[in-house]
């Protein structure tokens, strides 16, 4: 079944978290933060939703909770490409896979006891996109530079001009067991 992203926020604003791929132990984490703010979003009328770039995956992702809300799939990555989201290349990958933001955020995975894999598409980058209400307004539009870099809760709920309790997470760090298989 084939879902247009416009009409996910026909009558709701919505927070879409772009992930890299399923597997990944930073998207896991990243997913997992975003999620504390879920029930502070669906309170204030704001749907959550993942979207990942291939079904790959996706079912050990869901059996996993890492995100709470409605997850998607883009398998021809057409949201990607046309919200900018970049992809990186083979020899690319491994500078930005081993930089600091990346060790950080899967230090605090493995804080968090949050697993990942290295399997299927590695050379993705994801983002965040936070659409108003009938879609009149792009809240957020926040492209990954580094696998590593995310949104900080507190600028999500700026975005929407929402108040949460919400407390970040330790970001997962990455090192030589993490990202470099």
């Amino acid at each position: 079944m084939s879902v247009e992203l416009q009409s996910l926020w026909q009558d709701q604003p919505v927070v879409f978290f772009f992930l890299r791929r399923f597997g990944c132990q930073v998207c896991r984490w990243m997913a997992a933060e975003v999620s504390k703010l879920e029930a502070d979003l669906r309170s204030s009328g704001v749907a959550l939703v993942g979207v990942g770039p291939e079904e790959f995956g996706l079912k050990e992702f869901t059996e996993g909770g890492f995100l709470k809300g409605s997850i998607y799939v883009d398998e021809q990555k057409k949201s990607y490409k046309d919200l900018g989201f970049k992809r990186y290349t083979a020899l690319s990958v491994v500078p930005a896979a081993l930089g600091k933001k990346v060790r950080d955020a899967a230090s605090k995975a493995n804080a968090e006891g949050i697993k990942g894999n290295f399997s299927g598409d590695l050379l993705q980058s994801g983002g965040m996109l936070i659409v108003s209400k009938g879609g009149e307004k792009v809240l957020l539009h926040f492209i990954q530079d580094s696998p590593g870099d995310h949104v900080p809760l507190e600028d999500i709920s700026k975005a929407l001009d929402i108040s949460s309790e919400a407390k970040a997470g330790q970001m997962p760090v990455c090192n030589d067991s993490v990202c470099t298989r």
